[in-house]
């Protein structure tokens, strides 16, 4: 029993700082299952639908939600209580007519932003690799652990972003990683705050890449890394704050 436990459940003060959770009110929570985010960028589907949106108060009745086929991740229905859900997911609950967008907040957690119906039918998925495969295609791996095969590889590059159409996933634009764009700060102490990617600065050595972003309240300078673009004029969706 003491392995089924450290295999499905988390002490609470070792939960990411990611989870928008109380850590000292009860001493375990539900550790989300293998997929395709990792363990600190994304949170178990229970406990969006417990902690976070409260339709459930209990996880007994989380479990009777999800295996009802209620709750739609990207357009498919999700029905294993762990499943981990991360940043750019869209979370879909028909019955009560609700749409919502995995998004971080200034602190780095992950929170529900409101969506309507139009915007439930992307998302976005940003490019983190690419590899030649058999025939001569391209496989492009994006950050949600999905993969996509394309023709034409010089159409897409490393941090471009994908909008994938919900549900079936296949491509019906992209934006690209250049300066101009607009982009969405993911990490470090500029983290939910978005602007204009004004210079890219390419390292030819160990360090990292790096942008220089103008924003409302200024510029400053952030990892490459850091930066999900998320429009060019504008943004293609709605962010935290937006009414």
């Amino acid at each position: 029993m003491a392995n089924m436990g450290s295999r499905k459940h988390l002490k609470r003060y070792k939960a990411p700082k990611t989870w928008p959770i109380h850590k000292k009110e009860e001493t375990w929570t539900t550790k989300s299952s293998a997929g395709p985010h990792a363990l600190d960028k994304s949170i178990p589907l229970v406990m969006v639908l417990r902690e976070i949106l409260g339709v459930a108060k209990n996880t007994r009745e989380a479990k009777i939600i999800l295996n009802n086929g209620d709750v739609l991740v990207d357009g498919t229905p999700r029905k294993d209580h762990r499943f981990p859900v991360g940043f750019m997911d869209i979370i879909s609950i028909p019955k009560i007519n609700k749409n919502f967008r995995l998004l971080q907040d200034e602190k780095g957690r992950l929170v529900l932003k409101d969506i309507d119906e139009k915007d439930s039918t992307f998302k976005l998925a940003s490019i983190e690799d690419k590899t030649t495969i058999k025939g001569g295609k391209t496989q492009l791996n994006l950050h949600d652990g999905r993969n996509v095969i394309v023709d034409d590889a010089t159409e897409y590059n490393t941090s471009d972003v994908l909008l994938l159409n919900i549900p079936d996933q296949k491509i019906s634009d992209s934006i690209k990683f250049e300066e101009g764009s607009i982009g969405l700060i993911t990490g470090g102490k500029h983290t939910g705050e978005y602007g204009i990617i004004r210079e890219i600065n390419i390292t030819k050595s160990s360090k990292a890449n790096t942008v220089l972003m103008d924003t409302e309240d200024g510029t400053f300078i952030t990892l490459a890394d850091y930066v999900f673009v998320v429009g060019n004029d504008k943004p293609v969706i709605s962010l935290l704050g937006d009414d």
